[in-house]
């Protein structure tokens, strides 16, 4: 086993149970629509409007379960289309990230922080890092093969996450996506 799955993150919103409540009403709960390929993850029924200074981009996806903290991950070109700097992080790294507000039909919330474009990743189970030769927080190239011929692509600076909880899959935004011509089924490797 070489190649992994290469998947598109499209934007979407992580919240915490307060948030949730504010945004749908009290005592509100995820509703998962479409389970994601990493475990215990889901899309849910709910969506709300991200506010910046400049535009709004409506009904974005919140996904589950509620976290310990609010995140908006988007895309750079999405940021910028709404006015907002989002710093590329890791997933929860949010400290002094961008801002915005998340309207929803009961309520809004102002996060003074939490816009963040999601560096692109590799999920591995220890056993998948040991066949590839990497351990957690390794930087690594990927080589993306997508369907279209002559449209092959290197990423540097993918960050190997390893967790027994994990199932392998890369993570690139709509950005990254684009780029690479990656459609559902595009494949990548570790190159060297």
């Amino acid at each position: 086993m070489s190649q992994f799955i290469v998947e598109t993150s499209a934007r979407h919103v992580h919240v915490t149970q307060e948030t949730l409540e504010i945004l749908f009403g009290a005592g509100h709960t995820l509703k998962p629509i479409k389970d994601l390929s990493q475990p215990g993850q889901f899309a849910s029924e709910e969506q709300v409007d991200v506010v910046g200074p400049k535009n709004t981009l409506k009904r974005v996806r919140i996904l589950g379960p509620v976290r310990p903290e609010n995140q908006v991950e988007l895309a750079l070109t999405d940021a910028r289309s709404i006015g907002v700097t989002a710093p590329v992080r890791e997933s929860g790294d949010v400290a002094g990230s961008g801002a915005c507000k998340l309207v929803g039909p009961c309520g809004e919330v102002e996060l003074a922080q939490g816009v963040i474009a999601a560096k692109r990743h590799i999920h591995m189970t220890p056993a998948d890092a040991e066949t590839f030769g990497v351990k957690d927080k390794d930087v690594v190239s990927v080589k993306v093969i997508p369907p279209v011929k002559g449209r092959e692509l290197i990423f540097g600076e993918v960050v190997v996450r390893v967790s027994p909880k994990f199932s392998l899959a890369m993570h690139i935004d709509t950005d990254e996506s684009n780029a690479a011509c990656a459609v559902n089924g595009t494949m990548g490797e570790i190159v060297k």
